[in-house]
Protein backbone atom coordinates (compact mmCIF):
# COMPACT_ATOMS: atom_id res chain seq x y z
CA UNK A 1 0.00 0.00 0.00
CA UNK A 2 1.03 3.60 -0.51
CA UNK A 3 -0.06 5.08 2.82
CA UNK A 4 1.62 5.38 6.21
CA UNK A 5 -0.81 5.66 9.12
CA UNK A 6 0.37 8.11 11.80
CA UNK A 7 -1.42 7.78 15.16
CA UNK A 8 -0.93 10.72 17.51
CA UNK A 9 -2.16 11.11 21.09
CA UNK A 10 -4.53 9.05 23.18
CA UNK A 11 -7.48 9.37 20.81
CA UNK A 12 -5.40 8.68 17.70
CA UNK A 13 -3.84 5.55 19.17
CA UNK A 14 -7.09 4.18 20.59
CA UNK A 15 -8.78 4.74 17.24
CA UNK A 16 -5.81 3.23 15.45
CA UNK A 17 -5.98 0.13 17.65
CA UNK A 18 -9.63 -0.40 16.65
CA UNK A 19 -8.68 0.20 13.01
CA UNK A 20 -5.98 -2.48 13.05
CA UNK A 21 -8.24 -4.91 14.92
CA UNK A 22 -10.89 -4.42 12.25
CA UNK A 23 -8.42 -4.99 9.43
CA UNK A 24 -6.99 -8.09 11.10
CA UNK A 25 -10.38 -9.83 10.69
CA UNK A 26 -10.08 -9.66 6.89
CA UNK A 27 -9.28 -12.91 5.12
CA UNK A 28 -6.92 -11.13 2.76
CA UNK A 29 -3.55 -9.64 3.73
CA UNK A 30 -3.83 -6.33 5.53
CA UNK A 31 -3.74 -3.66 2.81
CA UNK A 32 -1.97 -1.16 5.07
CA UNK A 33 1.13 -3.28 5.57
CA UNK A 34 4.46 -4.12 3.99
CA UNK A 35 5.14 -7.27 2.02
CA UNK A 36 6.59 -8.84 5.17
CA UNK A 37 3.27 -8.34 6.94
CA UNK A 38 4.35 -5.50 9.25
CA UNK A 39 1.88 -2.64 9.66
CA UNK A 40 2.64 0.62 7.89
CA UNK A 41 2.10 2.66 11.04
CA UNK A 42 3.84 5.09 13.37
CA UNK A 43 2.38 5.40 16.88
CA UNK A 44 3.36 8.38 19.02
CA UNK A 45 2.20 9.72 22.35
CA UNK A 46 3.63 11.66 25.25
CA UNK A 47 2.37 9.07 27.77
CA UNK A 48 3.78 5.51 27.47
CA UNK A 49 0.68 3.81 28.88
CA UNK A 50 -1.37 4.86 25.85
CA UNK A 51 1.03 2.90 23.63
CA UNK A 52 0.60 -0.47 25.32
CA UNK A 53 -1.59 -1.66 22.47
CA UNK A 54 1.10 -0.69 19.96
CA UNK A 55 3.72 -2.52 22.00
CA UNK A 56 1.57 -5.65 21.76
CA UNK A 57 1.85 -5.42 17.97
CA UNK A 58 5.63 -5.10 18.34
CA UNK A 59 5.75 -8.26 20.45
CA UNK A 60 3.73 -10.08 17.77
CA UNK A 61 6.23 -8.89 15.14
CA UNK A 62 3.49 -6.89 13.41
CA UNK A 63 5.07 -3.48 13.98
CA UNK A 64 8.64 -2.21 13.86
CA UNK A 65 9.93 -1.24 17.34
CA UNK A 66 11.19 2.06 15.92
CA UNK A 67 7.62 2.90 14.87
CA UNK A 68 6.52 3.33 18.49
CA UNK A 69 7.63 6.74 19.78
CA UNK A 70 7.11 7.50 23.47
CA UNK A 71 7.40 10.75 25.38
CA UNK A 72 8.02 11.27 29.08
CA UNK A 73 4.88 13.12 30.09
CA UNK A 74 1.48 14.35 28.95
CA UNK A 75 0.69 17.70 27.36
CA UNK A 76 -1.99 18.81 29.79
CA UNK A 77 -4.72 19.12 27.15
CA UNK A 78 -2.90 22.21 25.83
CA UNK A 79 -2.31 22.74 22.09
CA UNK A 80 0.68 25.02 22.70
CA UNK A 81 2.33 22.47 24.97
CA UNK A 82 1.83 19.75 22.37
CA UNK A 83 2.97 21.96 19.48
CA UNK A 84 6.06 23.56 21.05
CA UNK A 85 6.87 21.08 23.83
CA UNK A 86 7.83 22.08 27.34
CA UNK A 87 11.07 23.87 28.31
CA UNK A 88 13.84 21.30 28.64
CA UNK A 89 11.47 18.35 28.16
CA UNK A 90 12.77 17.18 24.83
CA UNK A 91 9.69 18.20 22.82
CA UNK A 92 11.83 18.70 19.71
CA UNK A 93 13.41 15.31 20.26
CA UNK A 94 9.96 13.72 20.24
CA UNK A 95 9.19 15.49 16.97
CA UNK A 96 12.47 14.43 15.40
CA UNK A 97 12.09 10.80 16.50
CA UNK A 98 8.59 10.68 15.06
CA UNK A 99 9.71 12.15 11.74
CA UNK A 100 12.60 9.68 11.55
CA UNK A 101 10.18 6.79 12.15
CA UNK A 102 7.90 8.18 9.44
CA UNK A 103 10.82 8.45 6.98
CA UNK A 104 11.71 4.83 7.61
CA UNK A 105 8.14 3.69 7.00
CA UNK A 106 7.92 5.78 3.83
CA UNK A 107 11.12 4.17 2.55
CA UNK A 108 9.66 0.69 3.15
CA UNK A 109 6.77 1.40 0.79
CA UNK A 110 6.97 0.31 -2.83
CA UNK A 111 5.34 3.65 -3.51
CA UNK A 112 4.81 6.34 -0.87
CA UNK A 113 1.70 8.32 -1.68
CA UNK A 114 1.21 10.10 1.62
CA UNK A 115 0.21 9.97 5.27
CA UNK A 116 -3.10 9.30 6.99
CA UNK A 117 -3.07 11.09 10.37
CA UNK A 118 -5.35 9.88 13.20
CA UNK A 119 -5.77 12.37 16.04
CA UNK A 120 -8.12 14.46 18.14
CA UNK A 121 -8.77 18.18 17.78
CA UNK A 122 -9.52 18.81 21.45
CA UNK A 123 -6.60 17.39 23.44
CA UNK A 124 -3.00 18.50 23.81
CA UNK A 125 -0.85 15.90 22.08
CA UNK A 126 -3.30 15.02 19.30
CA UNK A 127 -4.08 18.63 18.44
CA UNK A 128 -0.76 20.33 19.16
CA UNK A 129 1.81 17.69 18.22
CA UNK A 130 -0.52 16.48 15.46
CA UNK A 131 -0.54 19.98 13.96
CA UNK A 132 3.25 20.28 14.21
CA UNK A 133 3.75 16.90 12.57
CA UNK A 134 1.34 17.79 9.78
CA UNK A 135 3.35 20.93 9.04
CA UNK A 136 6.64 19.02 9.18
CA UNK A 137 5.35 16.29 6.87
CA UNK A 138 4.19 18.88 4.34
CA UNK A 139 7.64 20.47 4.40
CA UNK A 140 9.58 17.21 4.10
CA UNK A 141 7.27 15.43 1.63
CA UNK A 142 5.86 18.32 -0.43
CA UNK A 143 4.36 16.11 -3.16
CA UNK A 144 2.93 13.53 -0.75
CA UNK A 145 -0.72 13.66 0.24
CA UNK A 146 -1.94 14.26 3.78
CA UNK A 147 -5.36 13.01 4.81
CA UNK A 148 -6.32 13.59 8.44
CA UNK A 149 -8.90 11.74 10.49
CA UNK A 150 -9.77 14.42 13.03
CA UNK A 151 -12.05 13.63 15.96
CA UNK A 152 -14.17 16.53 17.24
CA UNK A 153 -14.75 16.71 21.04
CA UNK A 154 -18.21 16.56 22.56
CA UNK A 155 -20.18 19.80 22.44
CA UNK A 156 -21.01 19.41 26.11
CA UNK A 157 -17.32 19.84 26.85
CA UNK A 158 -14.36 17.56 27.49
CA UNK A 159 -11.87 20.27 28.48
CA UNK A 160 -12.02 24.02 29.20
CA UNK A 161 -9.35 24.47 26.53
CA UNK A 162 -10.98 22.41 23.79
CA UNK A 163 -12.27 25.41 21.83
CA UNK A 164 -8.82 27.02 21.68
CA UNK A 165 -7.23 23.66 20.81
CA UNK A 166 -9.76 22.93 18.09
CA UNK A 167 -9.41 26.43 16.63
CA UNK A 168 -5.60 26.29 16.48
CA UNK A 169 -5.56 22.73 15.16
CA UNK A 170 -8.09 23.40 12.39
CA UNK A 171 -6.18 26.47 11.24
CA UNK A 172 -2.94 24.50 11.04
CA UNK A 173 -4.54 21.53 9.25
CA UNK A 174 -6.21 23.83 6.75
CA UNK A 175 -2.79 25.17 5.76
CA UNK A 176 -1.08 21.80 5.39
CA UNK A 177 -3.53 18.91 4.89
CA UNK A 178 -5.16 18.00 1.57
CA UNK A 179 -8.31 16.55 3.12
CA UNK A 180 -9.79 16.50 6.63
CA UNK A 181 -12.24 13.75 7.57
CA UNK A 182 -14.16 15.09 10.55
CA UNK A 183 -15.75 12.66 12.99
CA UNK A 184 -17.89 14.21 15.70
CA UNK A 185 -17.87 12.47 19.08
CA UNK A 186 -21.53 13.42 19.53
CA UNK A 187 -22.47 11.69 16.26
CA UNK A 188 -20.25 8.68 16.96
CA UNK A 189 -21.79 8.33 20.43
CA UNK A 190 -25.27 8.31 18.92
CA UNK A 191 -24.39 5.83 16.16
CA UNK A 192 -22.47 3.57 18.52
CA UNK A 193 -25.45 3.42 20.85
CA UNK A 194 -27.72 2.44 17.96
CA UNK A 195 -25.46 -0.16 16.39
CA UNK A 196 -24.03 -1.68 19.59
CA UNK A 197 -21.23 -3.25 17.59
CA UNK A 198 -18.66 -3.44 20.35
CA UNK A 199 -18.98 -3.12 24.10
CA UNK A 200 -21.92 -1.55 25.92
CA UNK A 201 -23.96 1.07 24.01
CA UNK A 202 -22.20 4.42 23.90
CA UNK A 203 -18.87 3.04 25.17
CA UNK A 204 -15.59 4.55 23.99
CA UNK A 205 -14.74 1.27 22.27
CA UNK A 206 -18.05 1.31 20.40
CA UNK A 207 -17.46 4.89 19.27
CA UNK A 208 -13.98 4.05 18.00
CA UNK A 209 -15.29 0.94 16.27
CA UNK A 210 -17.93 3.00 14.46
CA UNK A 211 -15.32 5.52 13.25
CA UNK A 212 -12.94 2.71 12.23
CA UNK A 213 -15.76 1.08 10.26
CA UNK A 214 -16.41 4.33 8.40
CA UNK A 215 -12.70 4.62 7.61
CA UNK A 216 -12.57 1.04 6.37
CA UNK A 217 -15.63 1.67 4.22
CA UNK A 218 -13.84 4.56 2.55
CA UNK A 219 -10.20 3.46 2.45
CA UNK A 220 -10.08 -0.30 1.98
CA UNK A 221 -9.35 -1.40 -1.60
CA UNK A 222 -12.28 -1.48 -4.02
CA UNK A 223 -12.48 -3.38 -7.27
CA UNK A 224 -13.35 -0.30 -9.29
CA UNK A 225 -9.92 1.22 -8.47
CA UNK A 226 -7.81 -1.89 -9.13
CA UNK A 227 -5.71 -2.52 -12.20
CA UNK A 228 -6.76 -4.89 -14.99
CA UNK A 229 -4.83 -7.64 -13.22
CA UNK A 230 -6.94 -6.94 -10.09
CA UNK A 231 -3.93 -5.54 -8.25
CA UNK A 232 -4.62 -2.76 -5.76
CA UNK A 233 -2.20 0.14 -5.69
CA UNK A 234 -3.68 1.45 -2.44
CA UNK A 235 -4.66 4.80 -3.91
CA UNK A 236 -8.07 5.02 -2.20
CA UNK A 237 -7.04 7.75 0.32
CA UNK A 238 -5.58 9.91 -2.44
CA UNK A 239 -8.43 9.30 -4.89
CA UNK A 240 -10.80 10.34 -2.09
CA UNK A 241 -8.96 13.66 -1.79
CA UNK A 242 -9.01 14.17 -5.56
CA UNK A 243 -12.72 13.47 -5.74
CA UNK A 244 -13.86 15.28 -2.59
CA UNK A 245 -11.74 18.43 -2.48
CA UNK A 246 -12.15 20.18 -5.86
CA UNK A 247 -10.83 23.47 -4.40
CA UNK A 248 -8.13 23.80 -1.69
CA UNK A 249 -10.09 26.35 0.33
CA UNK A 250 -12.76 23.79 1.34
CA UNK A 251 -11.51 20.38 2.48
CA UNK A 252 -13.61 19.43 5.55
CA UNK A 253 -15.50 16.18 4.98
CA UNK A 254 -18.56 14.64 6.62
CA UNK A 255 -19.01 10.84 6.61
CA UNK A 256 -22.05 8.59 7.17
CA UNK A 257 -22.52 4.84 6.87
CA UNK A 258 -25.40 2.37 6.61
CA UNK A 259 -25.29 -1.42 6.41
CA UNK A 260 -27.58 -4.36 5.85
CA UNK A 261 -27.19 -8.01 6.78
CA UNK A 262 -28.96 -9.08 3.60
CA UNK A 263 -29.48 -7.80 0.09
CA UNK A 264 -31.53 -4.77 0.98
CA UNK A 265 -32.19 -2.22 -1.72
CA UNK A 266 -29.50 0.40 -2.07
CA UNK A 267 -32.24 3.03 -1.78
CA UNK A 268 -32.82 2.09 1.84
CA UNK A 269 -29.12 2.38 2.64
CA UNK A 270 -29.01 5.80 0.98
CA UNK A 271 -31.89 6.86 3.23
CA UNK A 272 -29.90 5.63 6.22
CA UNK A 273 -26.92 7.81 5.33
CA UNK A 274 -29.13 10.87 4.81
CA UNK A 275 -31.00 10.63 8.12
CA UNK A 276 -28.47 12.54 10.21
CA UNK A 277 -27.32 14.92 7.45
CA UNK A 278 -28.22 18.51 8.42
CA UNK A 279 -30.41 20.14 5.77
CA UNK A 280 -30.97 23.71 6.97
CA UNK A 281 -28.85 26.24 8.82
CA UNK A 282 -30.26 27.93 11.96
CA UNK A 283 -31.20 30.84 9.69
CA UNK A 284 -33.17 28.51 7.42
CA UNK A 285 -30.67 28.51 4.54
CA UNK A 286 -30.35 25.13 2.80
CA UNK A 287 -26.98 23.43 3.10
CA UNK A 288 -25.28 22.04 0.00
CA UNK A 289 -22.39 19.81 -1.04
CA UNK A 290 -19.45 20.57 -3.29
CA UNK A 291 -18.78 16.87 -3.84
CA UNK A 292 -20.05 13.47 -2.68
CA UNK A 293 -18.34 10.07 -2.72
CA UNK A 294 -20.37 6.88 -2.29
CA UNK A 295 -18.55 3.58 -1.66
CA UNK A 296 -20.80 0.54 -2.11
CA UNK A 297 -19.50 -2.80 -0.83
CA UNK A 298 -21.39 -6.01 -1.50
CA UNK A 299 -22.59 -4.95 -4.96
CA UNK A 300 -22.42 -8.45 -6.45
CA UNK A 301 -25.16 -7.91 -9.02
CA UNK A 302 -24.13 -4.42 -10.14
CA UNK A 303 -27.46 -3.00 -9.00
CA UNK A 304 -25.84 0.04 -7.37
CA UNK A 305 -25.05 1.56 -10.75
CA UNK A 306 -28.34 0.67 -12.39
CA UNK A 307 -30.48 2.03 -9.54
CA UNK A 308 -31.28 5.69 -9.00
CA UNK A 309 -29.13 6.03 -5.86
CA UNK A 310 -26.67 8.46 -7.42
CA UNK A 311 -29.49 10.81 -8.31
CA UNK A 312 -30.91 10.45 -4.80
CA UNK A 313 -27.54 11.29 -3.30
CA UNK A 314 -27.18 14.30 -5.56
CA UNK A 315 -30.63 15.52 -4.56
CA UNK A 316 -30.28 14.66 -0.85
CA UNK A 317 -26.97 16.49 -0.56
CA UNK A 318 -28.15 19.44 -2.69
CA UNK A 319 -25.01 19.35 -4.80
CA UNK A 320 -23.76 22.66 -6.16
CA UNK A 321 -24.52 23.46 -9.76
CA UNK A 322 -21.00 24.55 -10.68
CA UNK A 323 -19.62 21.02 -10.25
CA UNK A 324 -20.72 19.06 -13.38
CA UNK A 325 -19.92 15.68 -11.77
CA UNK A 326 -20.52 16.16 -8.04
CA UNK A 327 -21.21 12.49 -7.15
CA UNK A 328 -18.40 9.96 -7.49
CA UNK A 329 -18.87 6.27 -6.69
CA UNK A 330 -16.72 3.21 -6.05
CA UNK A 331 -18.02 -0.34 -5.90
CA UNK A 332 -16.81 -3.75 -4.82
CA UNK A 333 -18.69 -7.05 -5.08
CA UNK A 334 -17.67 -8.09 -1.57
CA UNK A 335 -18.35 -6.50 1.79
CA UNK A 336 -15.39 -7.73 3.80
CA UNK A 337 -16.62 -5.85 6.87
CA UNK A 338 -19.94 -7.70 7.03
CA UNK A 339 -20.57 -10.24 9.79
CA UNK A 340 -22.88 -12.24 7.54
CA UNK A 341 -23.01 -13.12 3.86
CA UNK A 342 -24.42 -11.68 1.74
CA UNK A 343 -24.30 -8.18 3.19
CA UNK A 344 -24.12 -4.63 1.89
CA UNK A 345 -22.34 -1.57 3.21
CA UNK A 346 -22.70 1.99 1.95
CA UNK A 347 -20.26 4.66 3.14
CA UNK A 348 -20.85 8.23 1.97
CA UNK A 349 -18.46 11.15 2.37
CA UNK A 350 -19.59 14.68 1.58
CA UNK A 351 -17.89 18.06 1.35
CA UNK A 352 -20.96 19.55 3.00
CA UNK A 353 -21.53 23.17 3.99
CA UNK A 354 -23.14 22.18 7.31
CA UNK A 355 -19.57 22.14 8.66
CA UNK A 356 -19.96 25.92 8.93
CA UNK A 357 -22.26 25.34 11.89
CA UNK A 358 -19.56 23.45 13.78
CA UNK A 359 -16.90 25.99 12.80
CA UNK A 360 -19.18 28.83 13.86
CA UNK A 361 -19.64 27.34 17.34
CA UNK A 362 -15.90 26.90 17.76
CA UNK A 363 -15.15 30.42 16.51
CA UNK A 364 -17.83 31.99 18.69
CA UNK A 365 -16.75 30.26 21.89
CA UNK A 366 -13.02 30.73 21.25
CA UNK A 367 -13.61 34.37 20.31
CA UNK A 368 -15.51 35.00 23.56
CA UNK A 369 -12.70 33.43 25.57
CA UNK A 370 -10.09 35.40 23.65
CA UNK A 371 -11.84 38.71 24.25
CA UNK A 372 -12.05 37.86 27.96
CA UNK A 373 -8.37 36.81 27.87
CA UNK A 374 -9.36 33.53 29.47
CA UNK A 375 -6.62 30.92 29.88
CA UNK A 376 -4.20 32.87 27.69
CA UNK A 377 -1.38 32.50 30.21
CA UNK A 378 -1.58 28.72 29.82
CA UNK A 379 -0.71 29.11 26.13
CA UNK A 380 1.82 31.90 26.53
CA UNK A 381 3.72 29.68 28.97
CA UNK A 382 4.52 27.35 26.06
CA UNK A 383 5.17 29.83 23.29
CA UNK A 384 1.73 30.60 21.83
CA UNK A 385 0.74 34.26 21.82
CA UNK A 386 -2.57 36.08 21.53
CA UNK A 387 -1.71 36.85 17.90
CA UNK A 388 -1.57 33.13 17.12
CA UNK A 389 -5.09 32.63 18.43
CA UNK A 390 -6.37 35.68 16.58
CA UNK A 391 -4.78 34.50 13.34
CA UNK A 392 -6.35 31.06 13.80
CA UNK A 393 -9.71 32.71 14.45
CA UNK A 394 -9.36 34.69 11.21
CA UNK A 395 -8.51 31.51 9.29
CA UNK A 396 -11.54 29.63 10.60
CA UNK A 397 -13.76 32.66 9.89
CA UNK A 398 -12.50 32.64 6.29
CA UNK A 399 -13.37 28.93 6.00
CA UNK A 400 -16.89 29.63 7.26
CA UNK A 401 -17.33 32.36 4.65
CA UNK A 402 -16.07 29.99 1.94
CA UNK A 403 -18.68 27.38 2.79
CA UNK A 404 -21.46 29.90 3.26
CA UNK A 405 -20.70 31.40 -0.16
CA UNK A 406 -21.15 28.14 -2.08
Amino acid sequence: MSAVVLQVGQCGNQLGLEWWKLLSRRKKRCPFSSRNGKLAAVCVDTEPKVLRGAQDFVKKDKLHPSSVVEGKGGRGGNWAYGYHGGPGEGGRDLLERTMEALRQEAERRDYYGGTVLLHSLGGGTGSGLGSRLCEQIREEFPVGHILTVSVVPLQSGESPLQHYNTLLSLASLHRCADGILLFYNDHALSRAGLQQRSGPPGSLSAMNTHIASCLAGLLLPVQSLTTRSRWSLGTEPWELIRSMCPVPSAKLLYTAQASSGGRSRWDSLVSGTLQALPQLSPAGTPYSSRAVLAVARGDQDGSFITSNVLQRLRHGHRCVQWNPFPVDHWTDPLNELGVSAPSRLLTVSSNHSSVSGFLGRVAQRAGEMLRARAYLHWYQRYGAETEDLQQALNTVTDIIQEYDAQ
